[in-house]
């Protein structure tokens, strides 16, 4: 029996184990930390060989398969010993796509910002509109798992898949069948050698086996997807679609297909479709340019226009991002705890209407704050620094608007509320990842909701 090695025992892994398992292989999981719960249960109960704590490498070298779970950087020793021996190497994608049933479709969503809101609309539109869909990838059950668990006959219509870039890097035959790119900002080049062309690739590969009767949808203000067409998507043989959410393309042909914001009109356009853009929940231009592509996607896939307006007047958002948390003494809180690059700052820093008390900080990932500074001048009345180390937040933004330097969630909110006014916003948005103080995001996002329901009388 042929060896499945599993490198990583989180969601990804663990559905990695159990579909490698159910198609015949003898499969090993192998952390080199701890495997935490639930999967680790899962993995007892279900009888899958996994080691913890380390690699046996020799072991592992044994594998005629290796399926690699994102956070796990090329750099790792055990990676580039499998490398050298030539054992292929694979996401959980590309593994799950060799089981896909032929009814099953896939839309799948990338980009440096703007991917889960995105995602999830897209798959809200579709359920509303009749259609059996699910959600998988970097969001949701991971995608090996369900198709494990579900008889092919039984698979959805379509899976709605949220791909990072680490997870396309590991993607080959797999296809999409409406694929959707974005934007591209700089973000985790740390583990693209500090080469952004090198991160644009990873990206790129959104594109990979698409056939004429595909679909390609990307954003024609973004610079750096536009910069890189020519070189990555030379060959793409699917029909094109571009979305513009600032300005009304002047002069673009070629036979790309366009989804625009008439601000004009404050309408948004697909071809004879429109719809108000007033009558969104969502709010700001950067989910103007989500929309647009979600749109774009649901109506080549066949949902029904009635369901998308539905969903537009109905869909709110998701968790952490733009997400208002509470009133307090006549100070609005917003938890944008998923803005972990400068980019989506940018996007929240726009939306915001009233002054701002804009808390940042974290895991410094090699930001450049310039871009951000005309919004702090517009916007910011204060900037609070989160972290265990502030230093270029502060450098960054003394003299602009006054900067308080904290290090606990407490001491931040305690900041916020000697500056704040009624009237005014209290913004977490970090621009930084949250591994200095928070296991994650969400667990940085779940705090700061917490703290700040604490402060209501």
């Amino acid at each position: 029996m042929a060896l499945a090695v599993i490198l990583g025992g989180g969601e990804s892994g663990y559905g990695s184990a159990v579909l490698a398992r159910a198609k015949g292989y003898d499969v090993l999981l192998s952390d080199a930390g701890a495997v935490k719960e639930p999967y680790r249960s899962r993995l007892l109960a279900q009888g899958l060989a996994f080691e913890e704590g380390g690699h046996s490498v020799e072991r592992i070298l044994e594998a005629e398969l290796v399926v690699k779970s994102p956070g796990i950087p090329e750099t790792a020793p055990v990676v580039q010993a499998i490398r050298e021996r030539g054992i292929p190497v694979i996401s959980e994608i590309e593994l799950a796509g060799r089981y896909l049933a032929p009814h099953t479709r896939t839309v799948c969503i990338t980009g440096s910002n703007g991917k889960t809101t995105t995602t999830t609309l897209i798959h809200e539109m579709m359920r509303r509109g009749g259609f059996r869909a699910e959600l998988a990838g970097n969001i949701g059950r991971s995608l090996a798992l369900q198709v494990a668990e579900t008889e092919a006959a039984e698979q959805p219509d379509w899976y709605v898949i949220e791909l990072s870039s680490f997870q396309l890097d590991g993607m080959y035959d797999f296809r999409a069948d409406i694929a959707l790119l974005l934007n591209i900002t700089p973000d985790h080049l740390d583990r693209y050698d500090h080469r952004m062309e090198n991160y644009v690739a990873s990206k790129f590969r959104i594109t990979r086996n698409l056939r004429p009767e595909d679909l390609f949808i990307y954003n024609g203000e973004d610079p750096e997807t536009l910069a890189y067409l020519p070189e990555f998507a030379a060959g793409v043989e699917a029909s094109r679609l571009a979305f513009y959410a600032k300005d009304l393309p002047k002069g673009k042909g070629g036979g790309v297909h366009t989804a625009v914001y008439d601000a004009a009109a404050g309408l948004m356009r697909w071809g004879t479709f429109a719809f108000p853009a007033a009558e969104m929940r969502l709010r700001g231009l950067h989910n103007v340019a989500n929309v647009l592509a979600a749109v774009a996607a649901c109506r080549r896939a066949g949902v029904p226009d009635e369901a998308i307006e539905r969903t537009l007047r109905e869909f709110g958002g998701v968790e952490h991002r733009l997400e208002p948390v509470a009133v307090v003494d006549g100070v609005e809180y917003i938890n944008d705890s998923k803005a972990t690059n400068v980019d989506s700052v940018w996007y929240a820093l726009q939306a915001m209407t009233r002054p701002t008390v804009w808390i940042a900080g974290g895991t410094d990932k090699g930001n450049d704050y310039a871009p951000l500074m005309p919004l702090v001048r517009e916007h910011v009345k204060a900037v609070v620094c989160l972290g265990l180390d502030n230093a270029k937040l502060v450098r960054s933004f003394t003299g602009v608007v006054p900067v308080y330097d904290t290090a606990s969630l407490a001491s931040a909110l305690a900041a916020c509320r000697e500056v704040a006014e009624p009237g005014d916003t209290v913004l977490l948005s970090p621009a930084c990842a949250s591994f200095d103080l928070f296991r994650n995001y969400e667990d940085r996002g779940a705090q700061f909701k917490q703290a700040v329901r604490n402060l209501i009388p």
